[in-house]
């Protein structure tokens, strides 16, 4: 269950190393900054944002890593490349996490990658994402393969087919994609697309498939699924619907995914103790049942509970 034979590739975005055998390494939590209806936008977008809140966001979560062990990203969302060129500067000058550029778009995503390729900062960036659904595929691949993007984030989806194949169908279409235009990437991760809460669980057995068949990374957005679950609100408030949020993360994080992307980088601190309990556990299990630690030495496991370790070995 916790021992893939397919060689398991392990990315390295900025200093957070993601991927290999599960329990090797802790779970990235990405979670979104300048999202539509971030409370850090106070008026309009075009108006600009509280400066003080968002760097009180990045500043909480890149806290919490360091606490908990759970490795942190930002996820900046952008509409154009002028508001890339804004949030990517503030970022950077504001925290030392990794961070990921997501646009809805080909346009403000092609501008962003450049903007950071021009700053420098390409090791530090990954690219969110290569969509199984974008008409012209091949000439975005061309694109940021030509700009010398490193990092790059699939996103496969089959509508026709909601179920795990329909994910490792659509995996293969975008590498088909990348071969055929003769990119090269340093990092190629996959995101198997959340339709609701429950359906997350066809993710992880998603994630298991593709980590089986390609040894890739694996990721999917957790909180799409909760985030849409309004009727949690109704029935139990925010305090029921938070526990309901950090639990499908949780689950998440143990079900076959190397990264997850959270929702708003507001619900940090609910979201990143549940992730640090749920690797924790994760690494408990597959040391009852391959008697490996993780290589990570800031694993939560021993970062949180160092004598349990100690207990372990002695097994």
């Amino acid at each position: 269950m916790f021992q893939f034979d397919t060689k398991q590739k392990v990315c390295e975005v900025g200093c957070v190393k993601f991927g290999g055998q599960p329990g090797e390494y802790p779970t990235v939590v990405c979670s979104s900054i300048f999202q539509k209806g971030d409370k850090v936008f106070e008026g309009k977008r075009k108006e600009g944002f509280n400066e003080t809140l968002a760097a009180s966001l990045l500043t909480t979560q890149e806290k919490l890593w360091k606490e908990s062990g759970v490795p942190a990203m930002a996820d900046i969302v952008a509409n154009t490349g002028d508001e890339f060129k804004r949030f990517i500067d503030f970022v950077v000058a504001n925290t030392s996490m990794p961070f990921c550029i997501d646009a809805w778009v080909m346009k403000p995503k092609l501008e962003g990658a450049a903007y950071c390729a021009e700053k420098g900062l390409l090791d530090r960036m990954f690219y969110n994402s290569l969509t199984v659904w974008e008409q012209d595929l091949e000439t975005e691949i061309r694109e940021i393969a030509k700009i010398g993007v490193k990092h790059v984030l699939l996103v496969a989806f089959d509508q026709a087919d909601q179920m795990p194949s329909g994910r490792i169908s659509g995996t293969q279409k975008i590498l088909d994609a990348i071969e055929k235009v003769g990119a090269k990437f340093e990092s190629i991760f996959v995101d198997t697309s959340v339709m609701n809460g429950p359906a997350t669980a066809l993710c992880g057995l998603s994630n298991k498939l593709i980590k089986e068949k390609w040894g890739f990374p694996t990721a999917s957005a957790p909180s799409n699924g909760s985030y849409m679950w309004k009727k949690a609100r109704e029935m139990w408030g925010f305090k029921g619907w938070s526990a309901a949020d950090a639990a499908l993360e949780a689950l998440s994080a143990y079900m076959y995914h190397d990264m997850i992307f959270s929702g708003p980088m507001a619900g940090a601190d609910r979201i990143v103790p549940a992730v640090a309990m749920a690797d924790a556990f994760l690494a408990t299990a597959v040391y009852a049942e391959t008697k490996r630690l993780p290589t990570d030495p800031n694993h939560p496991l021993f970062k949180l509970f160092p004598e349990f370790v100690e207990q372990l070995k002695s097994l």
